[in-house]
Formats: structure tokens, C-alpha cells, sequence
């Protein structure tokens, strides 16, 4: 449990650490090129989930929403932790990667009402949407997570 918490703590420090310097030191639309033509550092504020989905619905509602489904998201990780955990390290690092990042979202949401997100990457003019580090976070857990179910032949 101690490499769970771990790694919870760094990816909320690295997160939470990479927004404060983004609202610090841009304004809202802001945008540096880091990569001409492939990525700039953009202050963007996220107030629906994932792609933006739900930002149209009313803000009660929708915090509401996304601040109960992190709390369970957290609860189930770390439920899921004290089983797989002893099993394979991988699982371990794969969920705190994603408790990780879920976290530094949930106190985005709390602290702001809304996710600040600021990498984004195009090629061209056509980007993916913009995110920060604790989706990375997630993403990759997600996918040494899947990666350790293929490959785990106790799990």
C-alpha cells in the first residue's frame, strides 16, 4: 500500500504543481507553442468530463455528478488495490496512476468548478483535445492495467 499512496501523492503533486504554474503564469486562452506544429502549452478550463461532455448542463448538477463519481471511482481503486496489489506490482502501479489522477481532477473541481487543462497537441490545425497531467496519469494506468490483465497469468 505504501507504492499505491506513493504514487498517488507524486502524480497529484506533479498535477496540482503543473496547473498552478499554468494559472500562474497564462490567462485563460493563453497558448505557447512548445512544438510548432504539434504541441503548445494552452490554459483551457474543463467544465464537463472527459472531451468536454456534459459542460452544457447546469453547474450544480453536473459537479455534483462528476465529484460523487470520483469519490467512487477512489473507493472502488482502492478496494481493487487491496486485492490485485498483492497479486502483481504492475496492478499497483497501474491504479495508483489512475487514483492519481482522479484526485488531481476531483480537487480541480472543488477548488475551481471546473478541470484546467493546458497540453495540446495537433498536427496541423487539427488537435485532440486538450489535458494535463493527471488524464496522462489515468491513460497510462489504464493501459499497464489492461496490459497486466493479458499478461498476468495469476490474475
Amino acid at each position: 500500500m505504501v507504492r499505491f499512496f506513493t504514487l498517488i501523492f507524486l502524480v497529484v503533486l506533479g498535477d496540482q504543481l503543473s496547473k498552478i504554474w499554468i494559472i500562474n503564469n497564462f490567462h485563460l486562452y493563453d497558448s505557447l507553442v512548445i512544438i510548432p506544429g504539434y504541441l503548445s502549452l494552452t490554459f483551457l478550463r474543463n467544465t464537463g468530463a472527459a472531451f468536454s461532455m456534459l459542460a452544457g448542463h447546469p453547474v450544480w448538477w453536473r459537479q455534483s455528478l462528476f465529484v460523487g463519481i470520483a469519490i467512487i471511482a477512489l473507493l472502488v481503486l482502492f478496494l481493487v488495490q487491496r486485492k490485485l496489489g498483492r497479486q502483481n506490482p504492475m496492478y499497483t502501479t497501474s491504479l495508483g496512476l489512475i487514483a492519481g489522477g482522479a484526485l488531481g481532477n476531483l480537487i480541480d473541481r472543488l477548488a475551481y468548478g471546473s478541470v484546467v487543462d493546458f497540453l495540446d497537441i495537433y498536427i496541423g490545425r487539427h488537435h485532440w483535445p486538450a489535458f494535463n497531467v493527471a488524464d496522462s496519469a489515468i491513460t497510462v494506468g489504464v493501459c499497464f492495467f489492461l496490459f497486466t490483465q493479458l499478461t498476468d497469468n495469476d490474475g
